[in-house]
């Protein structure tokens, strides 16, 4: 069976940009195949900072013939109905269609379509160009005479009506190859603003800058690493960290791995070179991580650490090059290394300004006395110039300074619940914002928090309170770290409960995939906390909206089901007022454990034949009584069944209130004999309505006795 080979070369696609796009090529590109009849074995995607790869394995050489029936109006139509059919199946007389008699409908009639398969060749050239047109770039911009200004001399070239492709960067060829593994292939030529596909390629830009003429995939390969390319990504970034490891352990330092950019600056190069350089040991004494973000944002290279350290970095880093210098890389080294050396000054003059004294202390007293603030220290300075210059949190919500001014009072609320300082969590509140005004964080959003907790141990603050300004904005995701410290949990949670409250009382909710203000990742946050830190905080106290608890709910569900709880045990146990979410979290993970067992399987078997005739006569309308009488129970079954549930009911009662819901279970377990016992001797429907509405009181009562404990009718099995 053919293959098919497709390279769209172009100039540079931006690093972040490839991968996706490789992807979206093969899908775009196997989707129109399968659509259009043809088959497959296999398919996948290269990509270099230049140019994105399909190799389509075992592709059918054409699609098979279809025979489609198009059913009609019945024979009696209206001439309408008839012509509109006619159109529909492409017939151009009533006489080509058939007529098929339907013993209830009647006579009606029936179109044969024959579609004869098509050449691969002839899909492929078909579907390519209207691809690559309509490809989902994040950004494109268009090339070529066609996207000249109207009235250019130049406009009209490629023809009137024209229009311009949009690409990443400007495509330059295109090679398309079909044909089988050993034989003869063939080149499908289409055209795309001029440029007709072919089986020419090029090398690397610098390297090898001539034409290499293409058969198929395999040479194409062994073509490009000839001309310096690497085509697949994963080996170039396999090269990437051993060259970097080996040269770091060779110079006795350990590189400091980072996926993020390793993924960036494979990328970047299509032969990658790895190379090491320098910077003056008293760039050391800035922090490591502005010290890394400096090197990491501005020249894409990695830093180093000494060997075996696990803090601190060396003063040498590792850029990868896209060119093999015949100087062995002392010139490029030397370029990197100028510019990181002037990155780190610029990083040295935020590190230091930011520890100094602002330049208009008088204008912030006001700022400073709502905030119990010390203006000798440089990030309560801070804080109330964020305060005094009415920085916009949000229009509908308000200012950074009211929203410290809110996170103040919640957190007061949370921190007895916590059991945290409530003194130590108002000063970490009060500062927790203060770095969003340091020259560090303006220069490296990212080190929001982490900053703050530096500077405010340089200002001499308890390490409790400097733990809280980092770790407030934590967790922000399902695999970041959860606070620890107990003044750090109050102020993370009472961060994220202000966000968001503050949303959901100017309705900005999320809406299918959009969650602009990350409200999703807060309420998990907040969620985790709860869960990983064991706190019991009933949230209706503090969000005072069942809409919002709702949503928690959502994020809880996902949490639990991650975590691998069966959907329905959440359920039974989650009702729409439950805003102890550590307890749901317990009664779910006792559920769990106990459904399964023998003892489980009899509380089930024991409650849903019950709660489930109880529900089926509620809904006919049938009278149940408020409670059970002693005198209305005739039976000695019924009577052995209202003492156990008493009795099982008061022990579930204990252990609930005890938070034993484990022992719980256990005691309503007990139920299973008596319940059986029950329904074998007993008509519950007895033709005395004051004794059937008894009965049923004894069903209600032993769902109101499970109910203390999961919502059994919603278990499955």
């Amino acid at each position: 069976m053919p293959d098919l080979l497709l390279e769209l070369r172009s100039e540079e696609i931006p690093a972040r940009m490839q991968r996706k796009a490789a992807g979206d090529l093969k899908k775009l590109v196997t989707d129109a195949l399968v659509e259009a009849g043809l088959t497959y074995e296999g398919a996948r995607e290269y990509w270099t900072p230049r140019r994105l790869t399909l190799d389509i394995r075992g592709l059918t050489a054409r699609s098979a013939d279809v025979r489609e029936e198009k059913k009609g109006p019945r024979t009696d139509a209206n001439e309408k109905a008839i012509e509109g059919f006619l159109r529909g199946a492409g017939l151009s007389d009533i006489s080509e269609a058939q007529v098929v008699s339907d013993p209830k409908k009647g006579d009606f009639y029936v179109a044969i379509i024959n579609k004869p398969g098509r050449a691969a060749e002839e899909i492929i050239a078909d579907v390519m160009p209207g691809i690559i047109r309509t490809f989902p770039w994040p950004k494109s911009m268009r090339s070529g005479a066609a996207s000249m200004p109207k009235g250019s001399r130049y406009a009209g070239i490629e023809g009137k009506g024209s229009e311009s492709l949009r690409w990443v960067r400007p495509l330059q060829s295109i090679v398309c190859l079909f044909g089988p593994e050993h034989d003869e292939t063939q080149v499908i030529a289409f055209e795309i603003d001029g440029i007709v596909a072919g089986n020419v390629t090029y090398g690397h830009r610098f390297h090898a800058p001539d034409a290499i003429t293409v058969r198929r995939f395999d040479d194409y390969v062994a073509s490009l690493e000839k001309a310096k390319v690497i085509l697949d990504a994963e080996r170039r970034k396999d090269i990437i960290l051993h060259d970097a490891k080996d040269l770091a352990f060779a110079n006795g330092l350990d590189l400091v791995e980072d996926e993020g950019l390793l993924e960036e600056v494979s990328g970047l190069v299509e032969w990658p070179q790895v190379l090491i350089g320098t910077f003056e040991e008293d760039y050391l004494q800035i922090p490591a991580e502005i010290i890394r973000l400096t090197i990491k944002t501005n020249q894409k290279c990695f830093v180093t650490r000494p060997q075996g350290a696990e803090e601190g970095l060396s003063n040498r880093f590792i850029l990868v090059s896209n060119i093999q210098a015949s100087d062995g890389g002392k010139e490029i080294v030397h370029g990197n290394g100028k510019v990181v050396r002037a990155r780190l000054s610029d990083a040295k003059h935020f590190w230091t300004r930011d520890q100094g004294d602002l330049p208009d202390l008088e204008t912030l007293t006001d700022s400073a006395k709502k905030f119990d603030l010390d203006l000798s220290k440089p990030l309560d300075q801070r804080i109330a110039k964020l305060d005094a210059l009415n920085v916009t949190f949000h229009a509908k919500i308000g200012t950074q300074g009211e929203r410290v001014t809110r996170i103040r009072e919640l957190a007061k609320q949370l921190a007895p619940v916590i059991g945290a300082d409530a003194a130590l969590v108002d000063r970490a509140v009060v500062l927790a914002k203060a770095d969003l005004r340091t020259e560090a964080v303006g220069e490296f959003p990212e080190l929001q928090g982490l900053m703050g907790r530096k500077y405010a141990l340089l200002q001499g603050e308890n390490e409790s309170v400097a733990a809280a300004i980092e770790d407030h904005y934590k967790p922000q995701g399902p695999s970041d770290r959860v606070p620890s410290d107990k003044v750090a949990i109050t102020v993370a949670l009472a961060d994220k409960l202000d966000t968001l409250t503050g949303f959901w009382a100017i309705d900005e909710k999320p809406t299918g995939s959009k969650d602009p203000f990350a409200l999703r990742r807060a309420a998990l946050g907040v969620v985790r906390i709860i869960l990983e830190r064991s706190v019991r905080l009933p949230l209706l106290t503090v969000v005072k909206d069942t809409d919002l608890l709702s949503f928690f709910h959502d994020r809880l569900k996902v949490y639990l089901r991650d975590l691998g709880a069966r959907y329905d045990l959440i359920e039974a146990v989650l009702t729409p007022d439950s805003d102890d979410l550590l307890m749901v979290a317990r009664r779910v993970e006792a559920l769990t454990a106990f459904i399964t067992g023998e003892d489980g399987k009899n509380l089930l078997a024991g409650t849903k034949r019950a709660t489930q005739l109880l529900a089926a006569e509620e809904k006919k309308g049938t009278v149940v009584a408020d409670g059970v009488a002693d005198d209305l129970l005739k039976l000695d079954a019924e009577k052995a069944l209202h003492a156990a549930i008493k009795t099982a009911s008061a022990d579930a009662a204990k252990a609930v209130a005890a938070e034993d819901f484990r022992s719980a279970m256990q005691a309503l377990s007990t139920l299973r004999a008596p319940v059986d016992t029950f329904f074998n001797d007993v008509l519950v429907n007895d033709e005395d309505a004051a004794i059937r509405a008894n009965r049923l009181a004894l069903l209600k009562a032993i769902r109101e006795a499970t109910g203390t404990v999961a919502d059994f009718s919603k278990i499955t099995g």
